[in-house]
């Protein structure tokens, strides 16, 4: 049982530190074109997110009244290093590269990340590995050209 908890805090730290994290680095870009608000951004949901969502799950973990202390704080300490880890991931390629093929190279590496995870997840539950993948790589990329229009427009009307 410790080792679900664990699986729970991974699977919630990576698939929110990848849609999150690139969602935030979209829209900054779109909306500011700096590097440092990009990097700032990331920082952000590397500590504060990862910390907010360990704590959502400590607590949903918690109301379900079905699990030890221990399987708590291990999904909670699973999730709050799965999705830190995760998230300081995309701050390589900015410090790397110029911005826009930063961005670019995020959005790749989180797909990826994101299309091997699911895949693997996919497979260990004998579902359909391409049905899977395509629902979650859909809902990130919706966040993504949500995220890059929400931007440009802040950009627009307080530029």
């Amino acid at each position: 049982m410790l080792r679900h908890s664990l699986t729970i805090g991974f699977s919630f730290g990576l698939t929110s530190g990848i849609i999150t994290t690139l969602g935030l680095m979209v829209g900054l870009n779109a909306g500011t074109h700096s590097k440092l608000a990009v990097i700032g951004g990331i920082l952000t949901i590397a500590i504060a997110d990862a910390f907010s969502d360990a704590l959502g799950i400590h607590v949903s973990e918690e109301s379900e009244g079905k699990h030890t202390h221990k399987q708590i704080w291990a999904a909670t300490i699973s999730t709050f290093l799965s999705k830190f880890v995760f998230a300081l991931t995309f701050v390589i390629p900015v410090l790397l590269f110029e911005l826009s093929k930063a961005i670019a190279i995020s959005i790749i590496w989180g797909l990826a990340m994101l299309c091997v995870f699911s895949y693997g997840m996919a497979r260990k539950q004998n579902e359909k590995p391409w049905k899977v993948a395509a629902e979650h790589i859909g809902i990130a990329i919706i966040v993504i050209i949500i995220t890059h229009y929400v931007g440009s427009w802040i950009s627009l009307v307080c530029g």
